[in-house]
């Protein structure tokens, strides 16, 4: 087991690495901003380093200032947790040459899944169903890029290979607006992602968000922890996120399970990582891969008892997966409540001291947060301060304790999108489960 690991990143996520790390025997560095030396985590370590200013360029994106940590303290790993440099091959890869264990995995496994047309031809090279389109980047030639289209079928959506998180992407209902889209996410993508290279795809207009968890060790051995439905979003950003999700039967899970399985072992995938799907009309379409733990991990660790954190941590020390398939088993329904600091109604980030905080409580309710009384949310990161967690028999027991949580959390000082959560879970579409991602910015007339 590793000795001692480097948290480089903030928040929830930074004090939840370090819980597992306790409970496996894990000494913990924190490495810190100089506007985060008051989080929970950073109290909590065996040691701490501040790594920079505020500005995340500075300090959590600060790839010599991670590693001199590292050195300076005599770490033996580094985990990255999500966000920031979590899916960053080159920090990846300068880790490893610098003689530390990425938490993660490989560089060469984060730079195929980075890269979507990369991505997308390694999927269907493993046999995972994707969506149908131009299967590889979009050349200069007009008339190739229309009857490309046009084969496809309207609406198509350009999408920018090295994009991410609803970034890069533009719908095209007719021949007459598309080579402009495709220029025009050309040059988008050249500007935010260094690489103009872009690539058509079929576009689903009521899908929704299906993503299945996975385990590997890359010694031969994966499995999948069933999977998640994050259809409640907004600006392609995920809201409330659950499992299992509702109208997946156990054969649709076990034969889209195994397909990403096999993937994982015939790519010779090292850690956690999820496969994220469209699906309509019955059918999965994949359209990427987070080679990283998900903010939303909690629901399937409800569901299944495996501590994906402490998997992670396991299968970095090179031991080889010690969970089968078999061992598998969905109990129950477990949903997740993304709390930010920001009004309910704007969206708008509301940085602020927290006055006063509560947290709620009673059977089945989890809350994974850094914020506590008195404690200063910084205006410079995600506005994302905690995940309230409802696990249940089913999925109305779920439901009905999730609002019970909803009804019980306190945070004063500060605007959160507690209301909007409240709204969320009594609205009859949400609770008759299965809504598309389109259904929360329509509800909010967006």
């Amino acid at each position: 087991m590793l000795d001692k690991v480097v948290i480089a990143n903030r928040g929830e996520i930074a004090l939840r690495i370090l819980r597992a790390c306790r409970e496996l025997g894990i000494k913990t560095v924190a490495v810190h901003s100089e506007a985060d030396r008051e989080l929970k985590h950073v109290r909590l370590a065996d040691e701490s380093v501040c790594i920079g200013p505020a500005p995340s360029d500075q300090s959590y994106l600060n790839v010599p200032a991670i590693i001199s940590a590292a050195e300076l303290t005599d770490a033996v790993g580094i985990h990255p947790g999500y966000g920031f440099l979590s899916e960053n091959a080159d920090f990846a890869e300068r880790v490893e040459d610098s003689g530390f264990v990425f938490i993660g995995p490989t560089p060469e496994s984060i730079r195929t899944m980075g890269d979507k047309v990369e991505a997308i031809r390694a999927m269907k090279k493993a046999g995972v169903p994707c969506v149908p389109g131009s299967d590889g980047p979009l050349g200069d030639d007009s008339e190739t890029n229309i009857k490309l289209a046009e084969k496809i079928g309207y609406p198509i959506i350009i999408k920018a290979a090295g994009g991410g998180g609803g970034r890069g992407m533009r719908v095209v209902h007719s021949e007459a607006t598309l080579l402009n889209s495709i220029a025009l996410t050309k040059q988008e993508a050249g500007a935010n992602f260094g690489n103009d290279m872009v690539y058509m795809e079929k576009f689903l207009e009521t899908p929704r968000h299906i993503e299945i968890q996975i385990l590997s060790d890359g010694q031969g051995n994966a499995i999948h922890l069933g999977e998640r439905d994050c259809s409640m979003q907004r600006r392609h950003q995920k809201v409330v996120e659950e499992a299992p999700a509702p109208g997946i039967t156990e054969e649709m899970r076990a034969q889209i399970g195994q397909r990403c399985v096999d993937a994982c072992i015939q790519l010779n995938y090292r850690g956690a990582g999820t496969f994220e799907f469209l699906f309509q009309d019955g059918e999965f379409y994949f359209i990427e891969m987070n080679t990283r733990v998900q903010v939303e991990h909690p629901v399937t660790e409800m569901i299944t008892g495996v501590d994906i954190i402490k998997e992670q941590l396991r299968i970095a020390s090179g031991e080889p997966l010690n969970i089968k398939q078999s061992d598998i088993e969905i109990r129950g329904h477990a949903i997740e409540c993304r709390i930010n600091a920001e009004d309910a109604k704007t969206f708008m980030p509301s940085p602020g001291k927290i006055d006063r905080y509560h947290p709620p409580g009673g059977p089945g309710i989890r809350i994974d947060t850094h914020i506590y009384g008195g404690y200063t949310v910084p205006p410079h990161y995600d506005s994302m301060i905690g995940k309230l967690i409802a696990y249940g028999c089913n999925r109305e027991v779920a439901i009905a304790r999730m609002q019970g949580a909803l009804s019980e959390i306190d945070i004063k000082g500060i605007r959160t999108n507690i209301d909007l959560h409240r709204d969320i879970l009594a609205d009859s579409a949400f609770q008759a489960g299965g809504t598309n991602i389109h259904y929360l910015e329509k509800k909010l007339g967006l």
